[in-house]
């Protein structure tokens, strides 16, 4: 008994297939596309319909007037007395209108009795102008002519029915009216097509972001309209920098092991032999495990460098004060000293990332020389300028040239891989920026650091 009714899953998945998706861009575009299409069609219809019936009643008031003094012309040239006007009127001027009435003096003729009755009351006005007079059904357009023959004052009232020229404007305009909404359900459609084949590349983007996703394609494809090139750009960029982060924490989780391998192996051996651990194996041994405590403080110091503001663009106050702060805690025996430019609350177009790393080498290279002071300012102007000092015992003019070099350590005695200075400069490479070392003022190794800076954003 129940086999033929539908579930209420199977309505509901129908009824929200039938639902109009409103944050589809399709659906936007196509709504405000036909709502401004309707819009235009509408006001063109009504204005259509005014300036039709302006236009028909000008062109007959026109017509009227130009009848109506060539009548009265007609009248004076014939020099003809009063009632043998009267009586051409009577005879001839129905000819022309579907009504005319003459008054001459105190004498008044017209087409159709019923028309004199009508219109005696503009009979008396003697202004020329064209009138319009509804009665009933019927509209008339009637031109009002005063003139004066052998000095006798005279009015020619000459009229046609507007009623039949207002019918078939109506149907005209109905007509019209008709063709246009044949045009607009036309434009609807064309619309619609143009909507869809202009949503073609972002359904090419997103199919494009879904072969990233899997792995089919590194980078997304320029071939786009000029409005996405910025778009794409920036998630190729962004790309970049998730792959520069990658293989920065690969080579950084790779040279940690490195490092952490020779003195775990040397504490495993320790442990696995048999011989007894005296007093200075156990001083050995102590050594290795603080070596590797130091090592793993200095890769847990990096991680912190970089801080919670990740893809985010630098604020010098934020990002400088939270780094000097940190190493203030990491370094309490040393005291670090910042200086900031006048406008330091001034966005930079830098990562903020970036920025951390960088001027987190720099400090904590710092922090590891310094005998007690260390000094950071930072200047903005056209370019970025950031340069620290310390006390500490610095570095031999002539090995200056040696400073980041991959792997090199000038001093083997600090813990450390010797990375630290040749990750700085890969990350200045990316901004077209420069490190140049020389003798500290305060005795000890100055870092100059200059990356060009196009706007500043307030």
């Amino acid at each position: 008994m129940w086999a033929n009714r539908p579930s209420r899953h199977g309505a509901a998945r129908a009824m929200s297939s039938l639902r109009i998706d409103r944050r589809s861009l399709r659906i936007r575009l196509l709504a405000w596309l036909s709502g401004i299409a309707l819009v235009v069609a509408g006001m063109t219809w009504l204005l259509h319909g005014i300036l039709l019936e302006d236009l028909a009643r000008d062109f007959l008031g026109a017509r009227l007037e130009r009848e109506a003094d060539h009548a009265v012309e007609q009248l004076r040239y014939d020099h003809l007395s009063t009632a043998a006007v009267l009586n051409s009127a009577s005879r001839g001027f129905q000819v022309f209108h579907h009504l005319y009435v003459l008054r001459i003096g105190d004498e008044t003729s017209a087409s159709d009795p019923h028309w004199q009755a009508m219109l005696t009351s503009i009979l008396d006005e003697s202004d020329e102008a064209l009138v319009e007079v509804r009665e009933g059904q019927q509209h008339l357009l009637v031109y009002r002519r005063p003139f004066s023959i052998e000095g006798e004052g005279g009015v020619l009232l000459i009229g046609e029915d507007f009623s039949q020229v207002e019918a078939g404007l109506h149907r005209l305009h109905w007509w019209v009216g008709g063709i246009a909404t044949t045009l607009l359900v036309l434009l609807v459609a064309l619309n619609l097509l143009a909507v869809n084949r202009g949503l073609v590349p972002l359904s090419r983007l997103r199919d494009q972001l879904g072969e990233l996703r899997t792995g089919e394609r590194e980078r997304l494809s320029l071939d786009v309209p000029s409005e996405l090139d910025s778009l794409v750009v920036q998630l190729n960029r962004f790309m970049d920098e998730i792959d520069t982060r990658l293989q920065r924490s690969r080579d950084s989780v790779a040279n940690l092991s490195h490092a952490l391998k020779t003195p775990l192996a040397a504490v495993t051996q320790i442990l696995r032999g048999s011989r007894p651990i005296d007093a200075t194996r156990r001083q050995r041994l102590v050594a290795r495990l603080e070596e590797v405590h130091a090592q793993l403080d200095a890769e847990l110091r990096h991680s912190r460098i970089a801080g919670p503001h990740a893809g985010r663009m630098s604020e010098l106050s934020r990002d400088g004060s939270r780094l000097v702060e940190m190493f203030r805690a990491l370094y309490p025996d040393k005291r670090f000293h910042l200086s900031l430019p006048d406008q330091p609350d001034q966005r930079i177009p830098v990562e903020s990332q970036d920025l951390s790393e960088i001027l987190g080498i720099v400090l904590d290279n710092a922090g590891k020389w310094a005998t007690r002071e260390v000094h950071c300012r930072l200047c903005l102007d056209d370019r970025l300028t950031l340069v620290v000092d310390d006390d500490g015992p610095g570095v031999p003019e002539a090995e200056l040239p040696l400073l980041g070099q991959r792997g090199r350590r000038l001093d083997e005695g600090r813990p450390g891989y010797g990375l630290g200075l040749s990750i700085l400069d890969q990350l200045l490479t990316r901004y077209a920026g420069r490190v140049r070392y020389s003798l500290s003022p305060l005795g000890g190794l100055r870092v100059e650091i200059t990356v060009p800076i196009d706007e500043c954003v307030p």
